[in-house]
């Protein structure tokens, strides 16, 4: 059967019940569950469909970066499809809008909305569908401004679809899709039966999956990221963490004010290879409002030589003042492998003298003031953060550890301040 998928699209159980609900007259629809389930690949199939049945119509498939839309969807999701269920259809592309045009004269936009000149470019428009994916790493405001141009006059009824692997229960999807509560007003939505989610998880999609995905990838996962990523559930806030997803949700962020110090938490892996360790990479700075912004999560798995080129790829991107790198496990290697890649970098080795709670206390506290800020919504750190408590602290919070190196530098005073505006 494996080797059937590979010529031609035989739907699985799970996506002709997804194609089902998708073709009703329900407006919104999210497919959620655990990862590689199908949900990217029918909700293109499906987009496409409605783009050939209506001449001239506009479709848009947004994600919260652009070029992470590009690349999973655009060049690799899209004219997959197009080979196994539209065989001998052609289509032109405008790679510098990110633009496909069918024969019909059909548009499918592909964008991210994490630059105000992107989203503009797109939004100018007026649109049949609009499909969100990942929606877990989209705030619902931007979600809320992209559906005004959901309003494309076609013989199609507008439609907007979503995806994503399931956050916390606090995620806005979760409170407007499962819950039927309007993530702004906490009120009950006015039409609950423009919503509607459906679960799918890899097990249904075994037959396009490689051997051993589910059983080992998967499985091998820890508990929680497992409940997400292999059981497609939403999760429950833990008892004792330290991080609630309010203590992030209430104070998340668009828009910066001008920073004047920017650093760069490294928290090493000391092995690479699929089971190692990923190495934490995240970009924080202290606004001149003496608040604390979450910039990026660059955090990977890979060789040393890998993370220490993505750790130089975003001090150039943010013209960082300094990385901040943990030595425990690593010493003088750690920092000697940073300045090997990128010799300019100015490296400060820390070094954890006290354990991770003791560490992590004071940065969570800063949260519970509500002076941190997330600009964006980080996924896997956010998850990372509200998973760990002193009762079940996670193996080796990487990212969580690589926050907390950050937001001490930033909050400690040390370093002359420059003024850079974001």
């Amino acid at each position: 059967m494996k080797a059937a998928a590979e010529n031609r699209f035989i739907k699985t159980a799970d996506q002709l019940k997804a194609l089902k609900l998708l073709g009703s007259s329900t407006k919104y629809v999210l497919l959620f569950g655990g990862s590689r389930s199908g949900k990217t690949f029918v909700l293109v199939y499906a987009l496409i469909v409605r783009a050939l049945k209506a001449a001239g119509s506009r479709h848009a498939v947004l994600r919260f970066r652009a070029n992470a839309v590009r690349q999973s969807v655009w060049q690799d999701t899209f004219p997959k499809i197009m080979r196994l269920c539209f065989p001998g259809l052609r289509w032109n592309e405008n790679r510098t809008d990110g633009l496909v045009v069918l024969p019909n004269s059909s548009e499918i936009w592909f964008g991210g909305l994490d630059s105000a000149e992107r989203v503009d470019k797109i939004l100018g428009r007026e649109f049949a569908t609009i499909y969100f994916n990942e929606c877990s790493e989209i705030s619902y405001s931007a979600v809320a401004t992209a559906l005004t141009r959901l309003a494309q006059n076609t013989a199609l009824s507008n439609k907007a679809y979503f995806d994503c692997n399931p956050s916390g229960k606090a995620h806005w999807s979760y409170k407007l899709f499962v819950e039927k509560i309007d993530p702004e007003s906490r009120t009950a939505v006015k039409f609950p039966e423009n919503y509607t989610a459906m679960l799918m998880n890899p097990s249904g999609n075994a037959a396009n999956l490689p051997d051993g995905y589910i059983e080992e990838t998967l499985a091998g996962l820890t508990r929680r990221q497992r409940q997400r990523f292999l059981e497609g559930r939403w999760l429950d806030e833990m008892d004792g963490a330290l991080w609630k997803r309010s203590m992030i949700d209430d104070f998340r962020v668009g828009t910066l004010p001008e920073l004047e110090r920017i650093v760069i938490g490294v928290d090493p892996a000391v092995t690479s290879g699929s089971s190692a360790d990923e190495t934490g990479i995240i970009t924080a700075g202290r606004g001149v409002d003496s608040e604390y912004y979450i910039l990026s999560d660059a955090s990977m798995r890979g060789s040393p030589l890998a993370w220490a080129e993505a750790v130089a790829a975003e001090y150039s991107r943010y013209d960082a003042d300094r990385v901040l790198a943990e030595v425990n496990n690593g010493g003088e290697l750690i920092a000697a492998n940073l300045q090997r890649v990128a010799p300019e970098l100015p490296v400060k080795s820390v070094r954890a003298a006290r354990g991770k709670i003791t560490r992590a206390e004071p940065v969570a506290a800063l949260y519970e003031q509500g002076r941190v800020h997330h600009v964006g919504i980080f996924p896997e750190l956010e998850d990372q953060m509200c998973s760990y408590s002193p009762a079940t602290a996670l193996q080796s919070p990487d990212r969580m550890d690589a926050l907390v190196w950050a937001i001490t530098e930033l909050s400690s005073g040390t370093g002359a301040p420059r003024t850079i505006f974001a």
